[in-house]
């Protein structure tokens, strides 16, 4: 596998949660306008982007693959959890 190969196959396994992730931020930023007013879009979105990309790690760990339901499940809980946090108990 070339180096740009590698790049692309490593860009495609994170994707989901950097989307996911950015996606939740501006449905935050859009229905939770005053509770979210202090929060910026970079914060919600790197914070769901870190716990998505854990999830996705964990993923790996523990079903030995991508792809399966419950990794995307898990991926959804590691996008929205920080987020929820963040709107919850952060303000």
């Amino acid at each position: 596998m070339s180096p740009l190969d590698a790049f692309w196959h490593i860009a495609n396994l994170f994707a989901p949660a950097w989307g996911l992730a950015a996606l939740l931020a501006v449905a935050i930023k859009g229905l939770w306008r005053r509770e979210a007013k202090s929060l910026g879009w970079r914060k919600l979105w790197g914070w769901g982007a870190a716990g998505g990309t854990a999830a996705a790690i964990a993923t790996l760990v523990l079903l030995g693959r991508d792809g399966r339901m419950a990794g995307y499940a898990l991926l959804v809980l590691g996008v929205a959890l920080p987020q929820w946090y963040l709107l919850s108990f952060k303000r």
